[in-house]
């Protein structure tokens, strides 16, 4: 059940740039009555602290699921030393 408010023109410039900022750095899409519920149900230090509410809680690969990905790669037969990547990427002799 939504219930409507009324909130001053500062307020709402204010979660306007809230939900801009969310989005910008975690990539999450935000509306207004979600972040004012958040900021309303939990309570938050500091607004890097709300925003970091909204990010992924993924902490990486363990070694065992790095290992797992890596052991699908291969080695080339024709190996370029790290001087000549560029080279072998753009040079136009190379392509022909």
């Amino acid at each position: 059940m939504s219930t409507s408010i009324k909130i001053s023109e500062r307020a709402k410039s204010r979660l306007e740039e809230l939900q801009a900022e969310i989005r910008l750095e975690t990539g999450t899409k935000v509306t207004q009555q979600e972040l004012l519920d958040r900021l309303v149900e939990e309570s938050y230090e500091s607004k890097d602290e709300l925003v970091d509410s909204y990010r992924d809680d993924f902490d990486g690969l363990s070694e065992e699921e790095i290992e797992r990905w890596m052991s699908g790669t291969v080695a080339s037969e024709n190996p370029v030393d790290e001087d000549e990547i560029d080279e072998v990427l753009y040079d136009d002799e190379h392509l022909r």
